[in-house]
């Protein structure tokens, strides 16, 4: 196999969305097919994406009963973080809520890990994890912080987040999660507040933060939390993005395509006026299926939001409490099989659509010439079969830039 930033293969199938994004409603489910397909890159860059009888003046490597797809692109993860939860995982299955281990264990608990640990611990944690994702087709992905919950833990947070970022072959962008949970012995407001005078101002500056995100929930933060979160961020030039309408109906996601955030996430109890708000406006519905199994929740109305036009896009909240999963495809095979996406709408909703919303779209998320060389070799002819078998692993190769950087 090529493992340099220059190649070229062929395969029974290559399948990709293509031009603007983000798709939504119809289209999202109807990216290009081409089979017996080509590829070729050089420098890292796609040179040609058509028929294999029309590649020429190269002698590509050839893959049958294959599927060659872009690489997928996983836009909400809470990478860096370190150590796990399992325990509260089993006593959730015991009849424990998210709501009764908030405060003990949840968030809380990942941020005493988090403050305990040295630097190198939190990358010697994660690197085996962002390669672990590479193996399993992620080229693309965003890191986050809100387990430092304080100015300084919070920028320390971004600032591994950069490292790790320096140090990892897929592309990456930092999000600043500014208001995860409120920290201990402060009031919400104060610590809003300091939030939108210090910390977002503070990691602007330092080039910390890509997009500036928030988590409305009752146990978490307002609307009006919220707005102010959002006007900070446009004060340091940033974007925002919204955890929304996860554990209970909020208003979040229609407030967030009124601010025009980025995104909002989760949606499991959104409401009617959400549905509508997204399928008018710019705002891309984040679907995170893994956490509605892990936390056997309400799947969010998703036949519902295609039909209204919104646009969609799939991610596996990598995180060690609510969806310790980092497999793009365990998160493609998930939102087909529980919230009834058809594999095509899946690639486009695990690819373009992700890529758009981490500011990527430009160069990641297709396979078009002039883009960036991230693709995978998937196993079977076409990518249905990624969703039809859970639990395994279809990516044979990824490419990153043009370079081998994972699979089997």
């Amino acid at each position: 196999m090529p493992r340099t930033a220059s190649g070229a293969i062929v395969a029974t199938s290559l399948v990709t969305a293509r031009g603007s994004a983000p798709w939504r409603g119809a289209e999202l489910g109807a990216p290009m097919v081409i089979e017996d397909a080509g590829i070729a890159w050089s420098d890292g860059v796609i040179t040609f994406v058509g028929p294999a009888e029309e590649l020429r003046g190269t002698d590509p490597e050839v893959f049958r009963g294959c599927t060659i797809a872009p690489g997928f692109v996983d836009c909400h993860t809470h990478l860096p973080f370190v150590g796990w939860r399992a325990d509260e995982f089993e006593l959730r299955l015991a009849g424990r809520s998210y709501r009764d281990l908030h405060g003990e264990g949840g968030i809380y608990r990942s941020a005493r890990l988090f403050a305990e640990a040295t630097d190198d611990e939190v990358m010697a944690f994660c690197r085996p994890l962002v390669a672990e994702m590479a193996d399993h087709g992620t080229t693309a992905m965003e890191l986050k912080t809100g387990y430092g919950l304080s100015v300084e833990g919070e920028l320390r947070q971004a600032r591994l987040a950069r490292r790790l970022a320096d140090e990892a072959p897929q592309a990456t962008t930092v999000t600043l999660l500014a208001c995860h949970a409120v920290p201990e012995a402060m009031e919400r407001e104060d610590w809003v507040r300091t939030a939108c005078a210090e910390l977002i101002p503070a990691a602007a500056a330092e080039g910390l933060a890509d997009a500036v995100d928030l988590y409305v929930e009752d146990i978490a933060f307002t609307l009006d939390d919220l707005r102010a979160v959002a006007e900070a961020a446009a004060a340091a030039g940033l974007p925002v993005r919204c955890h929304a309408d996860q554990l209970g109906p909020s208003g979040a996601a229609e407030e967030a395509v009124k601010l025009g955030a980025r995104s909002a996430d989760h949606l499991n109890n959104v409401s009617n006026e959400g549905v509508r708000a997204l399928g008018e406006g710019g705002t891309v519905g984040v679907l995170l299926p893994a956490s509605t199994a892990f936390m056997r929740a309400v799947p969010p109305p998703v036949r519902t939001l295609v039909e209204t036009g919104a646009a969609i896009a799939l991610a596996t909240d990598f995180n060690p409490g609510t969806s310790p999963v980092l497999s793009m495809p365990e998160a493609v095979a998930t939102g087909c099989s529980l919230y009834g996406l058809t594999p095509l709408e899946a690639v486009t909703a695990s690819t373009l659509n992700p890529a758009w919303v981490l500011g990527m779209a430009e160069r990641a998320g297709t396979l078009e010439v002039g883009k960036r060389a991230d693709l995978l070799v998937l196993e079977g002819e076409a990518f249905r079969q990624v969703p039809y078998r859970p639990g395994h692993n279809p990516v044979l190769h990824a490419y990153a830039g043009g370079t081998r950087v994972g699979g089997r």
